[in-house]
């Protein structure tokens, strides 16, 4: 008998299980409304949608700082419309980094019946009405027991108690260091039929599930309806404060989903009755007036003929898509003939410069070896032969050549007068070298020698023409005023020069 008894009883909870399972898993709807997350948090004009940010807080399309790491920093944000929902979720993705070892004072989240403005606690108003969840970095009650998490709510009556970091007013907390961690920290958020839970991650794994439980409470009565916010603050040490993701999920219960699909029904039968009662006006509208004006009247009545078929618009596309190509490849063939048409006028006047300088030239000259000069070409324009193209490179290497050998004796005579300074530099004693006139006069001789070579050279491929091994002399462009002129203004110079040496070592005997 008692075996009997115990078997039903085990039935009775294996039964109980779904039911009990069903209840406690509520459906999740993400509501995008009273979200925020990157990339594209901010818009062109560092709004955030659905969103209003006031104070020190900056706006990026990565993250929304709620304040910098400067000294003395507020900043707030707070969603535009409170919440039509009962239950919900909410997961933040942050991070607060600074240099120190301790930082300061930390990042709030609140569920208040209305929004905050700046004030003392955490950047927020005090003796709000709702739920903040504080993320303290400072201890100000030097009890060692910060960074830590809290949990606390309030009816709009009490103020926070910051000389006890408000551990005295606290619903429930955990200690977690949530600072300069190599990932960004998650903290979730969920108040479902009046039981709140807090699950924090550390930020040391990459991993979105790794939560870990920091406090669970019951018997939780908020605000049915609310906005949520965020709000951070900084005093003598300072902290970066970045939002990455401010996520909101609605919480239902399965009852609750059901009732809901219920009214949802309801309300798609009530919108189907008043679309067939505006159809129905609307026919009997035209109806009436088709009767008052008979010639307004269409020919086909067949309303299937008022809408395009499937296979009909799929045609129509690609007519379509065919007579864009045909228009864009008639284009294409004019630029074409625009391309060859310029291409023909621009031979044209090349065939027009070359006849005229043929012409200009007495005739095409016979090329060398004594062979007929090619045929001119049809219109009167000839091309450019093969001699006249051996006979312009010869004359541009005869040029390259001349001024290499220009170059050769400049780099000569530079050298030259350099050795010339250094030895007219050379310290002189109170006797003079023997030979010292000898030597300036062989000098002298070499600097006239290397410009008469230099005339020489420079007057060969400008002055003379060889024509078949015969060399005919063209005057110089060197007259022999200028050459004269040249070498006595340098003559000049180097006695100056010997001058002002032998003064100067004349001076410099004194000191002897």
């Amino acid at each position: 008998m008692s075996c009997r008894r115990l078997i039903v009883v085990l039935c009775g909870l294996i039964a109980s299980i779904p039911e009990f399972s069903l209840g406690q898993s509520p459906h999740r709807r993400f509501e995008y409304k009273y979200s925020f997350k990157s990339p594209y948090l901010a818009q062109k004009d560092n709004q955030v949608p659905f969103w209003t940010y006031s104070g020190n807080a900056i706006a990026s399309s990565e993250s929304l700082r709620i304040t910098p790491s400067l000294r003395s920093q507020k900043g707030q944000a707070w969603c535009k419309q409170p919440t039509s929902f009962e239950w919900w979720e909410v997961e933040i993705v942050f991070r607060i980094n600074g240099r120190g070892r301790v930082g300061a004072d930390g990042l709030a989240f609140w569920f208040t019946t209305a929004h905050g403005v700046e004030g003392p606690v955490f950047g927020s108003s005090d003796k709000w009405n709702g739920l903040g969840i504080f993320f303290d970095s400072f201890d100000n009650d030097n009890k060692r027991n910060n960074p830590y998490v809290m949990a606390m709510i309030n009816d709009g009556t009490k103020a926070y108690d910051h000389e006890n970091d408000g551990m005295s007013q606290l619903l429930g907390g955990c200690l977690r260091d949530f600072r300069n961690k190599p990932h960004p920290v998650r903290a979730k958020i969920e108040y479902y039929k009046h039981v709140l839970t807090l699950m924090v991650h550390n930020g040391l794994t990459a991993g979105d599930k790794d939560y870990e439980i920091c406090t669970r409470v019951e018997g939780v009565h908020l605000p049915t309806s609310g906005y949520f916010g965020l709000s951070a603050a900084t005093g003598g040490l300072a902290d970066d404060h970045d939002v990455l993701k401010f996520l909101v999920s609605s919480l239902r219960s399965p009852d609750e989903l059901a009732a809901a699909a219920s009214t949802d029904k309801e309300q798609e039968e009530q919108y189907q009755r008043e679309f067939q009662q505006y159809q129905e006006k609307t026919q009997r509208a035209r109806d009436e007036y088709v009767a008052a004006n008979p010639d307004a009247r269409k020919q086909h009545v067949d309303e299937d003929d008022e809408y395009e078929a499937a296979d009909i618009r799929e045609l129509r596309q690609i007519f379509t898509g065919q007579s864009q190509i045909y228009d864009a490849m008639r284009q294409l063939n004019a630029k074409m003939d625009e391309i060859i048409g310029r291409q023909e006028r621009t031979l044209s006047l090349v065939g027009a410069v070359h006849s005229g300088l043929a012409v200009a030239g007495g005739g095409v000259p016979l090329p060398t070896g004594g062979a007929a000069p090619p045929p001119p070409a049809v219109g009167g324009a000839s091309p450019i032969s093969r001699f006249e193209v051996d006979s312009l490179i010869n004359t541009q290497r005869d040029i390259a050549q001349t001024a290499k050998d220009v170059k050769n004796m400049v780099v000569d005579i530079s050298q030259k007068s350099t050795q010339l300074l250094n030895k007219a530099g050379q310290p002189v004693g109170s006797a003079q070298p023997v030979g010292g006139a000898y030597d300036m006069h062989v000098t002298l001789k070499e600097l006239n020698e290397g410009l008469n070579h230099i005339k020489h050279t420079l007057s060969a491929p400008g002055g003379q023409q060889q024509r078949g091994g015969v060399v005919e002399a063209c005057p110089s462009c060197l007259s022999t005023w200028l050459f004269v002129g040249v070498a006595l203004s340098q003559l000049i110079c180097i006695i100056g020069y010997m001058m002002y040496r032998d003064n100067r070592d004349a001076q410099a005997k004194k000191f002897y």
